[in-house]
């Protein structure tokens, strides 16, 4: 009997004791656009080349462009955008990802963002949360990429569970020099933390 189709497309909130993810709507962006400005995120994640970026390395995208983006992955079979907001008043503190579903091989990619909120464990419980909702539909492998500048995001991986699997060397160009990436994931039988 063959395995049953995955897909992303049926898009839940889920609660935690300090997050919510709510499934991502055009009507979050105005929300989203300034937070997707934040020097700190835009670094951490290789969105900019250098840590002193242009105004327009800091707003790739009008926010007409990312109403269209996010309307789009509100409906998206292959990935679920979340908005991850502070149970306490659900404003918006950054996204979450689930993306490039492999249904074939049961496997997807994770990512996520948070501009607000650092220090409370929301980062750790949207990751977990996400993680969970993957393995729930039927993925046996989440993984995703870090880079070397990024200690904190690795530590949040590494204890919701992810392991390291290797290193892309010279992976991103950042202020004339070279970051490495590394290369985590998870597998829907490995111990979570």
């Amino acid at each position: 009997m063959p395995a049953p189709t995955i897909t992303f497309a049926e898009k839940r909130v889920l609660t935690g004791s300090v997050a919510v993810l709510t499934p991502v709507t055009e009507a979050d962006v105005d929300a989203l656009y300034p937070l997707l400005q934040d020097l700190e995120v835009s670094v951490l994640t290789g969105s900019v080349s250098s840590a002193n970026p242009t105004a327009e390395e800091l707003r790739p995208y009008s926010l007409a462009e990312l109403r269209a983006i996010y309307a789009r992955w509100a409906v998206a079979e292959d990935r679920i955008v979340w908005a991850i907001r502070d149970v306490r008043d659900h404003g918006i503190l950054g996204e979450a990802v689930l993306n490039d579903l492999s249904a074939a091989n049961r496997s997807c990619g994770f990512r996520i963002w948070t501009a607000g909120g650092r220090g409370r464990g929301i980062g750790t419980e949207a990751t977990r949360m996400a993680v969970d909702y993957a393995f729930d539909r039927g993925i046996h492998r989440v993984e995703l990429e870090v880079y070397d500048f990024n200690p904190r995001a690795r530590h949040v991986y590494q204890k919701v569970g992810f392991r390291h699997e290797g290193t892309k060397r010279d992976a991103l160009r950042f202020d004339d020099g070279w970051v490495d990436a590394h290369l985590m994931s998870i597998l829907s039988t490995d111990p979570r933390g």
